[in-house]
């Protein structure tokens, strides 16, 4: 189990803290929603936990395998929706991996990043979209 402590600093901010490193990060509401947008928002929190859980899956993947993946990089799309609620409607995910591998080597990492936990743990109604450009 891992703790997080969050504290509600006032206009619209939260200071969270990560128990066991004890690294602090801040968020704003959205500028569309009220506050400055001068930091992550909680719904840009969830597109970047998905990009980086989808980098980290290739990772560990690629590790197992003996692969290299080069500088991987990844960019998230993140739209919301205010039908029927305000909530992300649509996460697009380009994932950018320079290492020339064989089909069947992109296959398997492609077929393990869709099982990102922080993917698995979305709503239903939450379109991911997750677009692999190889060896660019």
């Amino acid at each position: 189990m891992i703790e997080i402590q969050i504290a509600y600093q006032g206009q619209l901010r939260c200071r969270a803290v990560h128990g066991p490193s004890g690294t602090a990060l801040e968020t704003d509401a959205p500028a569309d929603n009220m506050g400055k947008g001068e930091k992550f928002s909680p719904t840009d929190l969830v597109a970047t936990a998905l990009g980086t859980c989808i980098l980290t899956i290739l990772g560990i993947q690629a590790r197992k395998r003996g692969l290299d993946l080069g500088p991987a990089a990844a960019t998230v799309r993140k739209e919301m929706t205010a039908d029927p609620v305000r909530r992300i409607g649509r996460l697009s995910v380009t994932v950018r991996v320079p290492a020339d591998l064989p089909e069947e080597e992109r296959r398997r990492l492609e077929a393990a990043a869709h099982t990102c936990p922080v993917g698995m743990s979305l709503h239903p109604d939450v379109q991911v979209a997750i677009d692999f450009r190889w060896g660019n």
